[in-house]
């Protein structure tokens, strides 16, 4: 095949491409992957949708090779800084043994793919491993029509059916007939808190690019047209002053009740009045959860950013409303 590298594939660096909807789980698989005991050396690339990147300062610390995209979705606007990096990635070849990159949510994992194969050098160097894609058991169904879902279902290689524990069997066991439906090839895993046996993600040789094309005949040679749903957006909010944790709390319940279907994922570090702590606050729709994650370090920048990525956001009120909770 005129796409084929020279290279025997053994001798390329394997890449797993991590995908699923917004709130899915990815950062924590990718915590999982980078701190598990596997003996590999892994470069990562994070790419987000927002104007700051709050999945980069939730990986764990570690040796490993980290790298932040967050001024676009990698599977258009930022492609070309995608091949940039790894470029740059392979210079330093020898102190690592797989890529891990882990695209935001409302990515469309073919042109990711595509970009191993179109780009020569890549080729040559390259090899993609898997595309692995959570999906968010409590959540799918609200977002099951959108292309984005539909393209990650439908280009992975393995799925992982993330948050059992929060349906029931009978909702699991529907949502596993619907996914099947649309992929009936991929390897199937069933997890919680995305804890899944690091064996069936990484070396597992199951990409197949003859599987891809008879997806999409054309992908490794047209000009993606992906579109972002126009009403989805994200709303990036700083603030240098410390929050007060009630007002914070308040707000959040606020918002969520009259909001939750439409905000898709929240995300934040927060600088609490009063705490030595870093304050995580996610959700996803109508879930909230926050934690203590660890103390601020000497010399870090004590602020809060919080992202929220959902449909029709009023930027000007919400900033507005986050100000109030200023301590």
């Amino acid at each position: 095949m005129a796409f084929s590298s020279p290279v025997p594939a053994a001798e390329r660096l394997p890449v797993t491409v991590l995908t699923g909807y917004l709130g899915a789980g990815k950062t924590t698989l990718l915590n999982r992957i980078l701190t598990h005991e596997h003996g590999l050396k892994v470069a990562v690339i994070v790419n987000e949708f927002g104007e700051i990147g709050i999945d980069n300062q939730l990986v764990v610390d570690t040796d490993e090779e980290i790298f932040e995209m967050n001024n676009g979705c990698i599977c258009c606007t930022v492609r070309g800084d995608l091949i940039r990096i790894i470029g740059n990635l392979m210079k330093r070849r020898d102190r690592f043994d797989h890529l891990v990159i882990e695209t935001t949510g409302l990515a469309d994992p073919a042109p990711v793919i595509q970009t191993f194969f179109v780009d020569e050098d890549l080729r040559d160097e390259l090899r993609l491993d898997a595309v692995v894609t959570l999906v968010d058991l409590k959540h799918v169904e609200l977002h099951w029509d959108t292309e984005e879902v539909q393209e990650q279902l439908a280009f992975a290689d393995v799925l992982v059916l993330n948050k059992a524990d929060l349906v029931s069997d009978a909702e699991r066991a529907a949502i596993e007939r619907r996914v099947r439906a649309i992929n009936p090839m991929a390897r199937l895993l069933t997890s919680c808190n995305a804890d899944v046996p690091m064996q069936e993600l990484l070396g597992v040789q199951a990409f197949e690019l003859d599987r891809a094309l008879g997806l999409d005949p054309g992908f490794l040679v047209d000009e993606h047209a992906h579109e972002h749903d126009d009403a989805v957006g994200s709303v990036a909010l700083v603030e240098e002053r410390p929050m007060d944790m009630e007002k914070l709390g308040s707000w959040i319940s606020e918002l969520v009740s009259s909001r939750g279907p439409d905000l898709f994922r929240m995300k934040g570090i927060i600088q609490l009045a009063g705490k030595d702590e870093r304050y995580v606050l996610q959700s996803v729709h109508m879930l909230v959860d926050g934690d203590f994650d660890r103390p601020w370090k000497a010399g870090e920048r004590r602020r809060s950013e919080f992202v929220i990525i959902g449909r029709d956001l009023d930027a000007e009120a919400l900033r507005t409303s986050f100000l109030a909770c200023v301590a």
